[in-house]
């Protein structure tokens, strides 16, 4: 199962030590991002100094915890519960298209933002199989993750491998007979089912974004997409939801 992956299993699980001043420790890095995502602004060192101990009891008291300051396993539950929540499997649908539109809504609800630096933190190490950094976009990840969530709900096989890359999403798609390019769209909500994907086109076979399609209407669509801002930049820092029009889009027809 998805969930029981390596690379996630890291993210959600006590590793049993607990975080305490002066520890100096992987998991305090972790600590220290889901601090800040809960809104206590300490810096990502590694080390478990008095500002971080400081936020770890504000974060205590905040949610009924004994605030002594050090992460044990049910602070570190409180920590992570956001990341729990969007991976906790939701009901089967009858298409794969409305089950990924439920789990991008699902992941939507816990604002995935990234944390500690350009493409950083819990959430892309989530989506990006433990990779990050500036190298790591990861707006590709996301979408490819909800799918995976979404067929393994489903207990079908994929309708494309997941990949990182956009351009590569698109060839798989034209490989799969899943592709459509923009210029052949006549009736979009017809096509388009929720669930799709759109990528956005920079080059006739390049490709810059991608993302998921949740509502087509007749000149614009509604999507759920990571690496993104509130500006629809394709280097953003959170899954957000936007409303997109059809210039240079092709998309991924899912159903």
């Amino acid at each position: 199962m998805l969930i029981n992956s390596p690379w996630i299993q890291q993210e959600i699980v006590y590793d049993g030590r607990g975080c305490r001043r002066d520890d100096s420790l992987p998991s305090v890095k972790r600590v220290q991002e889901w601090l800040i995502l809960h809104g206590f602004g300490v810096s990502v060192d590694g080390a478990y100094g008095p500002a971080t101990q400081r936020g770890v009891t504000g974060f205590q008291e905040k949610n009924a915890l004994p605030p002594h300051g050090v992460v044990d396993q049910a602070t570190f539950t409180a920590l992570v519960a956001p990341l729990q929540r969007a991976l906790s499997p939701l009901p089967p649908a009858a298409m794969l298209g409305g089950m990924m539109a439920a789990y991008a809504n699902q992941h939507l609800k816990e604002h995935p933002l990234e944390v500690g630096g350009q493409n950083r933190g819990p959430w892309v190490r989530t989506y990006m199989e433990g990779h990050e950094g500036e190298e790591w976009s990861w707006c590709a990840g996301f979408a490819c993750f909800v799918m995976r969530q979404a067929a393994e709900t489903l207990d079908i096989p994929l309708p494309v491998n997941p990949t990182f890359s956009c351009d590569e999403l698109a060839s798989r798609a034209r490989g799969a007979g899943i592709f459509i390019h923009g210029a052949d769209l006549t009736d979009p909500p017809a096509q388009l089912p929720p669930g799709s994907l759109f990528v956005h086109r920079t080059a006739p076979t390049d490709w810059s974004h991608t993302g998921i399609l949740v509502e087509a209407q007749g000149e614009t669509f509604v999507t759920i997409e990571g690496n993104t801002n509130d500006d629809g930049s394709r280097e953003g820092y959170e899954v957000c939801r936007r409303i997109r029009n059809y210039a240079n889009m092709d998309f991924v027809a899912i159903r």
